[in-house]
């Protein structure tokens, strides 16, 4: 449980403050391109520090970095709240986006640390089912504060959740990391460690492999104010729907690749994985080449491609981590970082380009879950 909070805080404070978006830019007299930067310094931010959160884990240890990250989470959302300007909403929210990353990041080399194989993957599928209940809960959460309380206390409620977790965790996160595992974050070590890793095709190949086919559902959510309401005619308060499938996609497919723990190869459950994802992503293509576009049958290609990505993805994150056993905290770093700009190439090239129609959708989709495929086609031919 302390670990899904930690890998889910970062979603978390994305989602709960965007049903506020007009009403904050009409409170500090911002623009609509004024308001994006402040999701976009919090993006940047996040992807920045995951660099660092990482590395500084194998240095100091996981329960100062997570502590820490947590007390600055937790300043920065007191300071969003108390912002009157966007110059200051801006400057706090990137400190947000800097701190939450340590939680994600973190958290997954805590697990590998703690639990041998087949458990690692039951508790990193336990908490991408709760990566996938977060993005659900938030935007409700916010909505109704921002009605009830005014955009302000989003960001208090995020301070409050940011003090209970510097509370919990500090009682009960126990420290992974033996002192004689730590290693140095002096510059030269540092950049060697990057340097092995970014030099091991293997693990590229696999950071590929978990990272990039995410963007094949991803990029529907990204597009989803265009493609459900112009292409599919819904209707705002119709969205859930789309959101709601999905998510329960994610959960589904988390549960089962838990539930398959030890019992089936690693190896065969990411094929099973990513078999689900290439039929539907083919069969998404083939119905909206024939058939006109309908809510009717539109989200539910999308949802089943979630559940593929859930059933594998728990085990490829594993593999990761065990290619480097005494830099997991820079492994899980690195992977982040290489999700986070495969989002961010997504969300401010890829979508924009693609949006204005549902085959361009369906086949960017089926790109990019391409690129994972042939990442993990590579690693599986060759002995791990």
């Amino acid at each position: 449980m302390l670990l899904a909070c930690l890998g889910t805080l970062g979603p978390f404070s994305i989602d709960t403050y965007l049903p506020a978006f007009q009403g904050i830019a009409q409170s500090l007299g911002a623009t609509p391109a004024q308001m994006q930067q402040t999701l976009s310094a919090y993006l940047f931010g996040f992807a920045l520090m995951n660099l660092f959160h990482g590395a500084l884990s194998d240095a100091l240890g996981r329960r100062p970095v997570v502590l820490a990250g947590l007390t600055v989470f937790t300043l920065a959302s007191v300071g969003c709240a108390m912002s009157e300007s966007i110059g200051a909403l801006v400057g706090f929210r990137a400190l947000q986006g800097m701190s939450a990353g340590a939680g994600v990041v973190v958290s997954r080399a805590i697990i590998r640390d703690m639990f041998p194989p087949s458990d690692s993957q039951r508790v990193m599928s336990q908490v991408t089912i709760f990566f996938g209940v977060a993005p659900a809960i938030a935007p409700v959460m916010g909505g109704f504060l921002f009605v009830h309380l005014g955009w302000h206390s989003i960001f208090w409620v995020l301070s409050g959740v940011g003090l209970l977790l510097i509370a919990i965790n500090a009682r009960w996160l126990p420290e992974s990391l033996h002192a004689s595992q730590r290693q140095s974050f002096h510059p030269m070590h540092l950049m060697r460690g990057y340097a092995e890793l970014l030099g091991n095709a293997r693990f590229i190949a696999l950071v590929f492999a978990s990272g990039v086919p995410f963007n094949g559902m991803f990029l529907y959510v990204l597009s989803a104010p265009e493609w459900l309401g112009t292409h599919l005619g819904m209707g705002p308060t119709q969205f859930f729907w789309f959101f709601g499938m999905t998510i329960s996609g994610i959960m589904c497919g988390a549960f089962i690749s838990g539930r398959l723990a030890g019992r089936v190869p690693p190896r065969r459950q990411i094929r099973w994985g990513f078999s689900v994802m290439v039929v539907v992503s083919l069969v998404n293509v083939g119905l909206n080449l024939t058939l006109t576009p309908h809510p009717g049958w539109a989200l539910l290609p999308v949802a089943l491609f979630a559940f593929g990505w859930a059933l594998m993805v728990p085990v490829v994150t594993l593999m990761v981590l065990d290619l480097a056993p005494e830099r997991r905290g820079m492994a899980s770093s690195l992977q982040a970082c290489v999700g986070s700009a495969a989002n961010g190439v997504v969300a401010g090239v890829v979508a924009p380009l693609v949006m204005h129609s549902t085959v361009a959708l369906a086949l960017a989709s089926l790109g990019l879950m391409s690129v994972g495929l042939v990442a993990w086609y590579w690693v599986r031919r060759v002995p791990i």
